[in-house]
């Protein structure tokens, strides 16, 4: 009964977090005591097992609902898609039908599929990450049934206004490296050629 009571009391915390801004940093540490704590002030120094999650919409100012926040901070959602690649489109649309918050990655350049393969270990799209668990291809019946273990609810409870985030290269380019200019030094004088009188000029 005590442990349900922490259980309820942190998922009521996060969502409480969640509902005060669109954008968030949220901390989860294991304290001394074996007790998880979930919150937006970083965790003292002697916390075990840290973890930082932000949390945000492409709408600021946009509240998820309790249950559907607190199942974004526990078990965020990623899913790796290609173009032209119809069962990509269809774990989207699945995804966007049951009102799952998710980030979408784009497998297109070597970079990506090198990416991909370090994440995934294969190269089979779409690749859904629901927190650390991985299903590579749709199935929509199996990612009915893992969202719902992950605690989001069976039915659509997005706010309307809600808009997913851009969709970003699963290997991001990095930006240009900066050229630091060499400064040019002053070449050493030569030195001066001596007069048979010994004196230079």
């Amino acid at each position: 009964m005590k442990l349900r009571i922490l259980f309820n009391g942190s998922c009521l915390l996060v969502s409480c977090l969640l509902a005060n801004s669109a954008f968030a940093e949220l901390y989860k540490w294991v304290g001394a005591d074996g007790k998880v704590t979930y919150s937006d002030i970083p965790p003292p120094a002697n916390a075990k097992r840290i973890e930082t999650k932000s949390i945000s919409s492409d709408a600021p100012g946009i509240n998820l609902p309790p249950e559907l926040a607190t199942a974004v901070a526990q078990n965020p959602v990623t899913l790796y898609v290609a173009p032209s690649c119809i069962p990509c489109n269809d774990g989207r649309v699945l995804l966007k039908q049951l009102g799952i918050p998710f980030s979408e990655k784009t497998v297109i350049t070597n970079e990506d599929i090198n990416k991909l393969k370090q994440i995934s270990g294969d190269t089979q799209l779409p690749l859904l990450l629901i927190s650390n668990s991985k299903f590579r291809g749709f199935d929509s019946a199996e990612w009915r049934t893992t969202l719902s273990s992950a605690g989001y609810p069976e039915t659509n409870k997005l706010p309307k206004d809600y808009r997913y985030p851009a969709a970003e290269p699963a290997a991001p380019v990095p930006p240009p490296a900066v050229k630091k200019e060499v400064k040019k030094t002053d070449p050493e004088p030569k030195p001066k050629q001596a007069t048979e009188s010994g004196i230079r000029f």
